[in-house]
């Protein structure tokens, strides 16, 4: 594509309600057509009570959400209120490099819609030790699987119906499940670390909401995903060579990525602490997610609760 296509006017979408690092990173990097949008809940949030931004930078009130997720209600108040045609989705929770927005731009003129890689990195002991199963399925299994990931992802109005989109995106939890959905993503080599956890809650509140739109979106690869955990771990048992293979093979796959953690070595525990908190995350009703208790009944009926 030439250099005009891959400089497109980008909007870029950051859902927050709070002005943090990423913010600054995210504005420093735009363009003279370009524009980053924050948006937030309400004129409550601290994020509102800015007196200045940067150039090209707006507030975005997207309001409380009804019958979705805050996260989606903000992507889709966002949208609607983009001025271009290309849009970026980043969270405010990872370190954006000066190059990270041009890199994006080279990766959609190169292979249409992409994203990078979320890398988790515990900040609790539980979150620590789970490090491992969510470089399984949060790194390796989005690049495999060519799945998008909404703290990184580019791509243009014309790769989706947007009107159809919109609709269901209001009426769901997850806004990169959803996007995956809507067109094909190709997810390239390149990672943001993305602290996980904080305090058990945070990361069991955090196992849980993985684990139900794991099972929402792809309820077959689920259970057979599990099957496989127990049969791996009966086989560990039964063949102690295989625990340690397995954990280098883990330990390996992650430095291919540039990620090196010493939690990888945990590898097997952690297969055996995602047994029963899998159980667990399947039979609880409700998860807690940016303040907000949700009961997801099906893909597209969300109930938001009173904490």
């Amino acid at each position: 594509m030439s250099n005009r296509q891959t400089r497109s006017p980008t909007s870029v979408l950051l859902p927050t309600v709070s002005w943090t690092d990423a913010c600054d990173e995210v504005a420093a990097q735009l363009g003279p057509e370009d524009e980053l949008l924050i948006i937030h809940d309400s004129e409550d949030d601290p994020v509102a009570g800015r007196n200045s931004l940067p150039e090209n930078v707006q507030l975005i009130a997207a309001g409380d959400p009804v019958g979705c997720s805050g996260k989606a209600n903000a992507i889709a108040a966002g949208i609607e209120a983009a001025s271009h045609d290309r849009l970026v989705w980043t969270d405010d929770d990872f370190h954006h490099p000066p190059d990270w927005l041009d890199h994006l731009r080279e990766d959609y003129a190169e292979h249409g819609p992409t994203t990078e890689l979320p890398v988790f990195i515990g900040q609790d002991p539980l979150a620590v030790l789970l490090e491992p199963i969510y470089f399984l399925g949060g790194t390796l299994g989005t690049y495999i699987g060519d799945h998008a990931w909404g703290g990184a992802v580019i791509f243009d109005r014309g790769d989706i119906d947007e009107a159809r989109f919109l609709s269901k995106l209001r009426q769901t939890v997850s806004d990169d499940g959803l996007l995956g959905d809507h067109t094909d993503v190709t997810a390239v080599r390149r990672v943001r670390r993305i602290p996980m956890g904080g305090s058990l809650r945070q990361t069991l509140e955090r196992h849980i909401r993985f684990n139900k739109i794991f099972a929402t979106y792809d309820p077959v690869a689920a259970k057979l995903s599990f099957g496989v955990l127990v049969a791996v771990l009966i086989g560990c048992v039964l063949f102690p060579p295989l625990a340690v293979g397995l954990t280098l093979l883990i330990a390996g796959g992650s430095a291919s990525f540039g990620v090196r953690r010493g939690s990888l070595l945990l590898t097997v525990p952690a297969l055996v602490a995602a047994v029963p908190l899998g159980l667990y995350a399947f039979t609880r009703d409700t998860f807690v997610w940016g303040g907000r208790r949700y009961r997801w009944h099906s893909k597209y009926a969300v109930e938001i609760l009173t904490e």
